[in-house]
């Protein structure tokens, strides 16, 4: 039985699922999720992140971390954590590139948040050296000082939609008709956490929460507020949510949401402002939103292509232009993806996002 029909069965039996419903059975279905069932990186898998691009992207992130470390007065023991670690790279990365930060790798206490069986395993091969710890949830991080790294994980967090209606919200729903799945509406509701969205937006207009996201900012914010420490949150969105932007992506290709759930990768463009906003109200500080550009260009990426291009082959220093291209420019990655920071409220700002 495959997952479609058996969303379509369970839809017939208890009615119209949220798309939140939707992600989550799509995503983590423990027999049939995308997740829990495969490796989805790199050339053969449905997309590629920015650590798989190049290894300067984690080295640097790495090194920003180390130094706002060592910024805080370089507290020990702390925990060095990664929310959905994907293969390990980037994390393999960063701390080949702090190795020499005097002190750095005997405080850190190395812990990954993954839900993903078959990356578990990958990320176990790849950091071998390193004796990982892996948590299920962000509530079970130690209450020490945290240094943390997210990149391209809240954009896999499941959303709910809701379009505009007058004075209040429908919200999207997730049905089925002839033994297909079909979008629509629900009744008419008004739900507190968009109340602030009707001065900026109009009939028709669509806007999407994720209430996970809060919730794991939350915990994080608590950690950095009440022990001090740093969090990096890279993705892509905006300060604020407006219009559709669910999409499913298979073999590097956007294809139909709903045609065959659990065999395309369902991500949103991630609404940062909330990310904020969660943050402060748990006491904790953040940096102005970032373009990745930005961010990579103040660290040094292009000091760093250039001394690994060095001595290299034509081939290989094209090869190195090319990637720190994709990661920096306009048209590419460098401004659809941004990156905010997390602080304590009296720390300093991590290098990179200072205004």
């Amino acid at each position: 039985m495959t997952l479609k029909s058996r969303t379509v069965a369970r839809i017939h039996q208890d009615g119209p699922i949220t798309v939140a419903d939707f992600m989550a059975t799509c995503l983590l279905h423990p027999t049939h999720g995308y997740y829990t069932t495969r490796d989805p990186l790199g050339a053969g898998g449905d997309f590629t992140t920015a650590p798989e691009i190049s290894q300067m992207f984690g080295e640097l992130i790495g090194l920003c971390l180390a130094q706002s470390w060592l910024d805080q007065g370089a507290p020990t023991p702390f925990t060095l954590a990664e929310l959905g670690p994907g293969r390990g790279t980037l994390m393999a990365d960063a701390l080949r590139a702090t190795k020499a930060v005097p002190g750095f790798h005997a405080a850190a206490r190395l812990t990954l948040i993954e839900a993903s069986p078959v990356l578990r395993r990958a990320q176990s091969e790849r950091l071998s050296n390193h004796a990982p710890l892996w948590l299920d949830t962000c509530a079970e991080l130690p209450d020490q000082p945290l240094y943390l790294i997210a990149n391209e994980f809240f954009d896999a967090l499941p959303i709910r939609q809701f379009q505009r209606d007058g004075v209040g919200w429908r919200e999207r729903h997730v049905g089925q008709s002839d033994g297909h799945l079909r979008f629509g509406l629900g009744p008419p509701v008004m739900p507190a956490t968009l109340s602030h969205r009707l001065d900026d937006t109009k009939d028709g207009d669509l806007v999407e929460t994720c209430a996970p996201a809060q919730g794991i900012i939350t915990e994080l914010a608590r950690r950095i507020a009440g022990f001090g420490g740093a969090a990096l949150l890279v993705d892509y969105g905006d300060w604020r949510s407006l219009g559709d932007t669910l999409q499913a992506v298979k073999g590097h290709r956007p294809v139909d949401i709903l045609s065959d759930p659990g065999q395309a990768d369902l991500t949103a463009h991630v609404d940062f402002e909330a990310l904020a906003m969660a943050a402060k109200a748990a006491g904790c500080g953040h940096s102005r939103l970032t373009p990745q550009g930005v961010f990579l260009d103040r660290l040094g990426i292009a000091t760093r292509a250039q001394a690994l291009a060095k001595g290299q082959t034509p081939e290989v220093q094209a090869a190195i232009t090319s990637a720190q291209q994709r990661l920096t420019e306009p048209d590419k990655m460098g401004i659809l993806f941004k990156v905010l920071g997390l602080n304590p409220v009296q720390g300093p700002l991590l290098p990179g996002l200072t205004p």
